[in-house]
């Protein structure tokens, strides 16, 4: 059985989690807090824990050569290594085909509707990763370009079937380069909550005008807040609760941070880990858009292309560059 309580919050921009999982009382802790430049993560038992200070820098590459970056990363706040949130332990079980988000049928749906949105064009993702949506658009017959902050993440790209041929550029996919121009650009699964400051996803905009064609398509896929969730006083949201796993959202309304927090015990071995979000909203990004000399083009409920409503709860959003 499950005892969880959120702690209060303690001071801007830290967030600390007390989780008691099937043991009793006292004998077993999970927290973590977010500072300015560092974190701190702790469990079992009490009191025990590791401090990890970043100095986070970051190499751009494309395929067979890298380069220093002359900018660090800009995911927001200070990330805890150059590969962001997404090192090698996140990136080593990434792909898991559990996952409704690596069923067959998802990802067909979703690279049959950017292959016909690049138009027989180059794409680039953002956010590219081990390569979920890259690698079967690219068997699509469309040219994909990559740009990430991970290594690991890449790494697990290139091991896949195809994946070596897919270029890629490390670094911040708000500011990062790639070569050429596209006529589709896209972040899916709410990649673009992962820029954690507003002046981030502005720049993530602003970043893609530059690279899209006139006539290019910028798409995104991402969740509406669920603030309708949250009753008053209460700033924590479940979305996943078991014998054996627990997930929930911390939201702060007042500037669009949240955090997805996953504690999991298996074996009788417990395991904690948390990534930081802005929360952005429909006409937010509409607005974003515009700032980056895009107009909205379509907004669907998902994939398969259903009206978004009010009652949706994720939209699937396109972006045109103006073709004259």
């Amino acid at each position: 059985m499950f005892a969880s309580s959120p702690a209060p919050v303690s001071s801007p921009g830290v967030v600390q989690v007390r989780r008691l999982l099937g043991h009793q009382a006292g004998e077993f802790e999970v927290g973590v807090g977010l500072g300015e430049g560092w974190a701190m993560a702790w469990w079992a038992p009490m009191g025990a824990f590791q401090t990890v200070r970043s100095r986070a820098t970051v190499q751009s590459a494309a395929p067979g050569k890298s380069r220093a970056c002359a900018r660090p990363p800009q995911y927001g706040r200070r990330v805890l290594n150059e590969d962001g949130y997404f090192g090698e332990a996140i990136a080593a079980g990434y792909d898991d085909p559990s996952s409704e988000m690596f069923a067959p049928e998802v990802v067909a749906r979703t690279a049959g509707v950017l292959a016909e949105l690049a138009g027989g064009g180059r794409a680039l993702e953002l956010g590219i990763g081990t390569g979920r949506i890259a690698v079967p658009l690219a068997r699509r017959g469309v040219e994909v370009h990559g740009i990430d902050m991970s290594r690991a993440m890449v790494e697990r790209l290139r091991a896949k079937p195809g994946g070596d041929a897919i270029g890629v550029t490390i670094g911040d996919f708000a500011t990062a380069k790639a070569p050429g121009r596209f006529t589709l650009a896209y972040l899916v699964f709410n990649t673009i909550m992962n820029l954690t400051t507003q002046d981030a996803q502005v720049d993530c905009f602003r970043n893609v005008a530059e690279h899209l064609e006139p006539g290019g398509c910028f798409v995104i896929e991402v969740g509406v807040p669920d603030l309708r969730r949250l009753p008053p006083g209460q700033n924590a949201v479940p979305f996943h609760v078991d014998g054996s796993r627990l997930g929930f959202d911390l939201y702060d309304v007042a500037t669009q941070a949240m955090s997805s927090h996953h504690v999991t015990v298996q074996d009788g071995r417990s395991s904690y880990w948390s990534i930081p979000f802005r929360y952005v909203w429909p006409a937010e990004l509409d607005l974003m858009a515009r700032l980056a000399g895009l107009r909205l083009r379509e907004r669907w409920d998902g994939w398969s292309r259903e009206p978004f409503t009010s009652e949706s709860r994720q939209h699937v959003s396109v972006w045109e560059k103006p073709a004259g």
